[in-house]
Formats: structure tokens, C-alpha cells, sequence
């Protein structure tokens, strides 16, 4: 969608930005947290998100891969935002809520709607109100999108919906938070980028 803004336009809105600090992992109340080691075989942490995982190529998620979960987690919850949409808050690209504690991981292509045999959890709805992963879209000549892989190892928590949202996520994780992660993918459209260094090798 956002692909066809003229660059004319993507470039004024440069200055149009969500921001880190309306991230859901620096958010107040989520507790104190240790760090979890979140990464991809696909795209190293600060580095090009290849275009298969974008809307300019076939729109599946990353693979991702964890470790350092607590042993006290009950449960994990991903959240993938977009730091750089040109809106008020962070696009919301996926949520993925329950996923078994552990250390663990999602193959490329498992973030899906419910019922289409894609993550174990309880798939989310993104900023375009679907289940499943909302490829990375950006504006031609808008610059380089930040997109946070947020991974938040849990202690219970309330009940968010059967389809949460990312502020039913946020609310539920609310003093509940032991650990988290975070990997950022850098992609843009319309501007000269290297592909960058390639991804870490999962654990056997």
C-alpha cells in the first residue's frame, strides 16, 4: 500500500516519525527485567531485513530463534513494531501471545492467522487489523524503518482476548515481565542500502 506515495512525499514526511521511546518494551510498568538473547539466522541485529520478509518480496515473517528464558516464565508473547511509521504510535507488525516458555523459535514463514497452522500461540491482530505478520511496507524516500522484534518472557498474566491487540498485550504484561529481548531490522524503499551482515546460526 504505502508503496505507491511518490517519493517526493515519503521524503517530506521524513521528519514523521513514531518514535523508539513509544516502543512496548520501554514502556512504564512492565516490571524489571533481565535480557533474553533474541536473534535471526536471516538478519543480524541492526542490520537489512531481506526483501523476502517485506512487501516488496513474498511477505512471510523472519525465522527468529531465543534463549535465556527464566525458569520461572510461564509463558512468552513477541511483538513486532515499526519505530519509524510516519503515525502516532509504532505500526504494529505482529503480536504472537502464549508461545511455550524455554528457550524456543519460529521458522520463517510461522507467523500466520490462527487456524492456518503457523506459530504455537495465539496470534494477534497487527495495525491493519488482521491475524498473522504485516510485511514491512515503507514509504519510498522515507529512510531507513527500524522494525523491533520485542520478546517478553512472562510470569502469568490476565488474559488478553482472543485476538489481542497490542494494547491488551501491554496492559496484560503490566508488572508480569522476568525477561526480555530485542533485534531491530532495518529496511527502507527508494534510497541506496547494503544488505549488511547476515544473521546468527541457531543452537542445535
Amino acid at each position: 500500500m504505502l508503496e505507491h506515495i511518490p517519493h517526493w512525499l515519503g521524503h517530506a514526511l521524513k521528519g514523521l516519525r513514531a518514535g523508539t521511546d513509544k516502543l512496548a518494551i520501554v514502556q512504564d510498568g512492565l516490571g524489571s527485567f533481565a535480557a533474553i538473547d533474541l536473534r535471526s539466522p536471516a538478519f543480524a541485529d541492526g542490520g537489512r531485513l531481506p526483501e523476502r520478509f517485506t512487501a516488496d518480496g513474498d511477505g512471510v515473517s523472519p525465522p527468529l530463534f531465543w534463549t535465556g528464558i527464566p525458569a520461572e516464565a510461564t509463558h512468552l508473547a513477541l511483538l513486532v513494531e515499526d519505530a519509524d511509521a510516519p503515525t502516532p504510535s509504532p505500526l504494529v507488525h505482529a503480536i504472537v501471545w502464549g508461545l511455550p516458555a524455554g528457550d524456543g523459535q519460529l521458522a520463517e514463514g510461522a507467523i500466520v492467522a490462527d487456524g492456518d497452522g503457523g506459530a504455537q500461540g495465539d496470534v494477534g491482530r497487527n495495525s491493519y487489523l488482521s491475524e498473522g505478520w504485516l510485511p514491512p511496507d515503507p514509504p519510498t524516500g522515507h529512510g531507513e524503518h527500524r522494525y523491533a522484534f520485542q520478546l517478553f518472557a512472562l510470569a502469568g498474566t490476565d488474559d488478553p482476548g482472543a485476538t489481542p491487540s497490542r494494547s491488551d498485550i501491554v496492559d496484560a504484561m503490566r508488572g508480569r515481565v522476568l525477561a526480555a529481548g530485542l533485534l531491530t531490522g532495518i529496511y527502507s524503499r527508494g534510497e541506496p542500502a547494503d544488505v549488511g551482515p547476515v544473521g546468527a546460526a541457531v543452537p542445535v
